[in-house]
């Protein structure tokens, strides 16, 4: 019987099972998606505000974008990313934070629809990189240059700002208050620099928004101390911080001494009147009348007694000043903290014309004008009817005062109202025609994906997004490349003439870090959770 050769079996295709991969991809996606879709109502001008209520019934109204995510108890990882990227948008550039997220969402949207076409995801995040970069050269030639001494710009890009906020209405008053904030605190030996910490806002509640004001000087959230009937107004004062205890010294360890002879609790009691009235003549002595004592945590910074010395010398006294205002009053003031009785020193005191004590709705507060040598700092009070009004002008002056921090890092403005999105989408797609294979699918998929912005304006304002995205695309086809969408009239119009203008910073911030967030969804292909 004939022997059969026995061939070997040779496996010549291979079944990879892809599915969870998909599936986990699918989930990150529509996560991510769900976070954009929320914040999208409330992006430009006409947009919606979002009431967010925490566990402990706090209460926020707000449309900025990067508060809402950061509020919202996101689980998923993918969906944190997002969040992530409205916070990076929000400290690199302050304003954008909606739109970055909305980008976001869109660009996901289309990333999915290439990979469910055949496009593998490494090819789409690769194409993506290329047109993040691409972009912001598009946006570097709608640039206009603009320089600090140009108030009206930066006014003009500050109301941009203000006008998509719940406190829109007094953009008039907020944005040349920002303006005049930050450009006081420029130093010219560094022009490329604006330190926001050298700007205070003290929140007051009482009154309107229109009682808002920059004050050239300090303020105080608190009243001066009146015990003892002590001054309430001090002209041309000489002012200390101090950091010790105007108080009778304790022990190290905590431990009690019982007295049972009335003679020697007299002494005692005659021993700290001793030691701190002669604490408050070393402080008369110097010829300070103004002293700004910082909050003690071991024991008292001040007690009746030494107050009523204190007032009976005729020194103003503001107490419980926090340990991380004492940087911020020592700059202002030009003036060194003093840390112990002993080196209390007149060099060491800051001089003003008026100290005051002045009402503020129901409340009071200590306004400190007329600084000798100010430091490059400003002070703004923001007044409102309720805390929630207060809390969203704030944040709405902080974004504003952070696009004219972008226009002194980078001077250059684009314009507003959708027409960068749109020029970028045309430009890309023009040049995605020039490229060959899957990467010209790609980037004319993404290129389509940016004109999300115009369309939800569009949407958010009442006006029919398909014709007004369609007219938009023949005017920039034509040339007319500031040509946007003109919220409050609602129609198109050429952007600059109408105000509407942004720090350039604001969408080359906006459009990498989307990018970049997409690029690192679409690479993660598992979820592996560890104990």
């Amino acid at each position: 019987m004939a022997a059969v050769a026995a061939t070997p079996f040779r496996k010549t295709e291979t079944y990879t099972d892809t599915k969870r991969r998909d599936d986990v991809r699918g989930v990150n996606i529509a996560a991510s998606c769900a976070v954009a879709d929320a914040v999208r109502t409330s992006l430009g001008p006409r947009g919606m505000d979002k009431m967010i209520s925490s566990g402990d019934n706090e209460v926020t109204i707000t449309n900025d974008g990067a508060t809402i995510v950061s509020l919202m108890a996101l689980l998923q990882p993918a969906a944190r990313m997002l969040a992530d990227v409205s916070r990076s948008q929000d400290a690199a550039a302050g304003d954008g934070t909606t739109s970055v997220v909305v980008l976001a969402g869109s660009l996901l949207r289309r990333a999915q629809c290439l990979i469910a076409a055949g496009a593998h995801p490494t090819a789409v995040a690769d194409s993506l990189h290329r047109l993040a970069a691409r972009a912001v050269e598009v946006l570097e030639g709608m640039a206009i240059p603009v320089e600090l001494s140009d108030r009206d710009s930066l006014v003009k890009s500050a109301s941009t700002a203000l006008n998509s906020k719940v406190v829109s209405q007094y953009s008039s008053l907020l944005a040349p208050l920002a303006v005049d904030a930050a450009l006081s605190v420029v130093d010219p030996a560094h022009p490329q620099l604006l330190d926001l910490r050298g700007i205070r806002i003290v929140k007051k509640l009482g009154g309107t928004v229109d009682d808002t004001e920059l004050v050239r000087g300090l303020i105080f959230d608190k009243k001066a101390s009146h015990a003892a009937g002590g001054p309430s107004r001090i002209e041309n004062a000489k002012i200390a911080v101090i950091q010790f205890q105007v108080s009778p010294p304790k022990t190290d360890i905590e431990q009690s001494v019982i007295v049972s002879d009335y003679a020697q609790m007299d002494r005692i009691l005659r021993e700290e009147r001793n030691y701190i009235l002669g604490m408050v003549k070393k402080i008369k002595a110097s010829g300070c009348n103004v002293l700004l004592i910082q909050k003690s945590i071991l024991r008292d910074a001040v007690t009746d007694l030494s107050l009523h010395y204190l007032a009976k010398a005729k020194i103003l006294v503001v107490k419980d000043v926090e340990r991380d205002e004492v940087e911020f009053v020592t700059k202002t003031l030009n003036c060194l903290p003093i840390a112990n009785i002993e080196h209390f020193r007149q060099d060491k005191l800051g001089h003003a014309d008026l100290v005051e004590e002045v009402s503020v709705g129901d409340g009071k507060i200590v306004k400190i004008t007329g600084i000798k040598d100010m430091g490059r700092t400003a002070t703004v009070l923001v007044r409102g009817s309720n805390q929630l009004v207060i809390d969203e002008a704030d944040r709405s002056l902080h974004d504003a005062l952070c696009v004219i921090r972008c226009l002194v890092n980078k001077r250059f403005l684009i314009a507003g109202g959708g027409a960068p999105e749109i020029e970028m989408s045309m430009q890309l797609a023009a040049w995605a025609k020039e490229l060959h294979g899957m990467e010209s699918y790609c980037i004319k998929e993404f290129a389509d994906a940016l004109e999300v912005i115009p369309y939800t304006l569009a949407e958010n304002a009442g006006l029919s997004p398909i014709t007004v995205v369609t007219e938009l695309r023949n005017r920039h086809a034509k040339g007319e490349k500031n040509t946007g969408i003109n919220v409050r009239k609602g129609q198109i119009t050429d952007i600059l003439e109408e105000n509407v203008v942004q720090p350039l910073l604001v969408s080359t911030s906006a459009i990498t870090l989307a990018c970049e967030c997409v690029r690192m969804i679409l690479k993660i292909d598992d979820i592996v959770t560890v104990r």
